[in-house]
């Protein structure tokens, strides 16, 4: 009995036209955006490959070891087709300086002069790019604006998970033929499970059908290539949306066996609908304010700043009040020859020590001076960059970081949002995907000074003359962003998952407990 109720039950569905529009409306939305999104992708992708080959140009046309700007670049997220998350918000391009830390944001970068703060500060903590925002006060402010093929299986899936469930107990509550199959000797939980099972099918075949054209689209794409663990993730993403519209579709259940007639099912599920999927994870984002007010927070960094930078100055003018090297130079941006140099006081006192100038003269005595400075003052900026950089990232735990901890909670309260979160982890566009990255420039940074105190670059004459030999820029380490572990992307997602999977435990178990005493 119980299989001739699925069977029963899916003929049903399959019959209907909300089916044939769920399959139409579901192929041509994922069809037309996936063709949109591969062509984004491999712009994408060659706009990384031209500015990887004009930072390898301008590295290789540096002078001298100071003039050094090095960026390095995240190549594009294939899978950021599926869910784009934080993907093409966030900074792909991170600019690797001794006198800064990579950092995920720059809660001071809104600082105001006369609000105590400084402007050395302003830069302290971004992460650049030129091609998207270059901080990012609360990262999740953004999730909602990419249309992806989640974004789609989010909005409409989970409509036509409701459209098949409103009439489901209502509707056959209303013609009588509820009455007639319970007149066999069939259980409600019976009637329940196959309700369910006959309208997941029917929802999963649209789903899938659209995956499996998106995928016949990539493997056409000779730019878009995915590997093994790709493949994983994408599963992943399937298992999620699976739960999700499981989610709606027992919400739907839940309501239509509540209510007695289908028009009253129908508008508690559109307004659910809509309170669910675009209200409330809108709203949420800017209803609450628990970590309080962050001014006290950055005034404490500001003046911890303010400290290591004395410091730092006090150690430089010690260091300087031993050498023969006095004055206030300018700061040079073209060569020099040594004479005007000294002419013009000889010492740069900046935020680091670049110089760009003529050597013509190795062997004059404040040449050696001027090595030991540089290694001196080279070694100092950097230890100082990293003590600033320590209360920075302490500063952003406190405040923009926290403060999207607690909206991603409160956003979480919505099955969209746990969707959203789930996926995008899958994928690895959430924001801890976004701090791996931050976290291996930083590790890049470390590299790129040991290799240069191995090469003692800092105190050579090539740190800052232009005519002591082509500088060679091998010893520069090759950086590569490798995605985190399909595992770890699991560990991540599976929180959310968890959640997902409760909620449909506790909906079934609520219309069922009502459904058995409900009278007929």
């Amino acid at each position: 009995m119980f299989w001739t109720l699925i069977r029963q039950e899916l003929l049903i569905h399959l019959m209907s036209a909300r089916f044939f529009a769920a399959v139409v409306i579901t192929l041509v939305l994922v069809v037309a955006n996936t063709y949109v999104l591969i062509g984004a992708h491999e712009e994408r992708l060659s706009d990384y490959s031209q500015r990887e080959a004009e930072n390898r140009e301008n590295v290789n046309r540096t002078p001298t070891y100071s003039y050094l700007k090095l960026k390095i670049q995240r190549s594009p997220n294939p899978l950021s087709l599926f869910s784009a998350g934080l993907e093409t918000h966030f900074g792909s391009e991170i600019d690797i300086l001794f006198d800064s830390m990579p950092s995920l944001s720059n809660p001071l970068a809104e600082v105001k002069p006369d609000e105590e703060y400084h402007w050395l500060f302003a830069k302290e903590y971004t992460l650049s790019s030129p091609t998207a925002p270059l901080g990012l006060k609360n990262p999740y402010l953004r999730l909602f604006s990419q249309i992806d093929l989640v974004f789609i299986f989010q909005v409409v899936l989970s409509l036509l998970a409701l459209l098949f469930a409103y009439d489901a107990i209502a509707g056959d509550r209303e013609t009588g033929t509820l009455r007639l199959v319970l007149s066999h000797p069939v259980g409600r939980g019976n009637i329940l499970l196959a309700k369910y099972f006959a309208a997941m099918i029917c929802l999963l075949l649209p789903a899938l059908m659209s995956l499996l054209l998106t995928l016949i689209q990539c493997s056409f794409a000779p730019l878009l290539q995915f590997s093994t663990s790709d493949y994983l993730r994408i599963g992943g993403i399937v298992l999620t949306t699976i739960v999700y519209l499981s989610v709606f579709y027992l919400i739907g259940l839940l309501i239509s066996t509540i209510t007695r007639l289908t028009a009253t099912s129908l508008m508690l599920c559109m307004f659910l609908w809509v309170v669910l999927v675009l209200v409330y994870p809108n709203w949420s984002r800017f209803a609450l304010n628990p970590v309080g007010e962050m001014r006290a927070e950055k005034i404490s960094a500001n003046r911890q700043i303010a400290q290591i930078r004395e410091e730092a100055n006090r150690q430089r003018d010690s260091f300087l009040a031993s050498t023969p090297l006095k004055g206030e130079p300018p700061l040079f941006t073209e060569t020099l020859p040594l004479d005007k140099f000294y002419q013009s006081g000889g010492f740069l006192r900046g935020n680091f020590p670049r110089l760009h100038v003529e050597l013509k003269n190795t062997v004059d005595p404040l040449v050696l001076d001027l090595r030991r400075y540089y290694d001196f003052a080279a070694t100092l900026q950097i230890q100082t960059a990293e003590k600033i950089g320590t209360v920075g990232q302490h500063l952003v735990s406190q405040t923009s970081f926290r403060q999207a901890r607690w909206d991603e909670r409160l956003m979480k309260l919505s099955p969209t949002s746990l969707y959203m979160f789930a996926t995008s982890a899958w994928a690895g566009t959430d924001l801890d995907s976004m701090i791996d990255y931050i976290r291996a420039a930083q590790t890049y940074r470390t590299a790129l000074i040991n290799a240069f105190h191995e090469r003692n670059a800092f105190a050579s004459l090539q740190w800052f003359a232009t005519n002591q030999g082509t500088i060679d820029w091998s010893i520069l380490p090759r950086f590569h962003f490798q995605r985190a572990e399909v595992s770890l992307s699991a560990q991540r997602a599976l929180t959310d998952m968890f959640l997902l999977l409760g909620t449909n435990i506790v909906l079934f178990m609520a219309t069922f407990m009502i459904f058995i005493k409900v009278e007929i």
